[in-house]
């Protein structure tokens, strides 16, 4: 069988451009007009084929990357080649994906998160910001929460849109987890009053983080 090549997947994305999926996309500041179930379904097709991801990465097309980050082998990416995927990484879908399908797979996780954490590029910064919050609740032992919860107070109210979710998810993943914590995280959301206003789907919870921690930590009350 003829081994699969970047041209014939850039062939197959194309013809599967969608000008409503893309009018929908570029809403969220995303370039590409490939439905997100076709792409995956592609990319199940193609299995893990590590060497076609990197040429799918480097034709900077938005829908192949994120195919790309589908059929990667993610172990097998070096730290630094992962830490310039970052910086490159523009789409806000592509940088999510980036983050939950490869770096935190990847055994350089760690050493990234610390060396994004604190950023001067706001985008960057983000992606730390979401591997700490996922270390919250999986191994807070290596994080200082009351240190975070500084920073938070202090830098979330001022940040740019995408670092401040980061921040804001950050802090309430502290007070959901975390029962001592709860009340400054309360506290620091009802202060800054981030995404107070966030239009939120019926049956969806809030991102305010006063409201967020409140109803999640409810559920568990109940839970248990």
């Amino acid at each position: 069988m003829a081994e699969t090549t970047v041209a014939d997947v850039m062939a197959e994305l194309a013809a599967l451009e969608d000008p409503k999926a893309r009018a929908v996309n570029e809403k969220h500041g995303d370039d590409h007009g490939v439905n997100l179930s076709r792409l995956r379904a592609v990319a199940k097709r193609l299995k893990t084929q590590h060497e076609l991801a990197r040429g799918l990465w480097d034709t900077r097309d938005t829908a192949a990357r994120l195919l790309a980050l589908l059929i990667c082998r993610p172990r097998s990416f070096e730290r630094d080649e992962l830490d310039a995927m970052m910086r490159d990484a523009r789409a806000p879908k592509v940088r999510v994906w980036l983050v939950s399908y490869v770096v935190k797979k990847s055994p350089h996780a760690e050493e990234l998160r610390a060396r994004w954490f604190r950023d001067p590029d706001p985008a960057v910064a983000s992606a730390g910001w979401d591997l700490t919050a996922g270390l919250v609740a999986t191994d807070p032992a290596r994080l200082d929460l009351d240190g975070l919860l500084d920073i938070v107070e202090t830098e979330m109210k001022d940040a740019p849109d995408t670092l401040q979710w980061s921040m804001n998810t950050c802090c309430a993943q502290i007070g959901i987890e975390h029962a001592h914590h709860r009340q400054r995280a309360l506290e620091i959301g009802e202060r800054l009053r981030v995404l107070e206003d966030y239009p939120t789907s019926p049956g969806c919870t809030s991102p305010y983080a006063p409201v967020w921690i409140s109803e999640m930590a409810g559920r568990r009350q109940g839970a248990g």
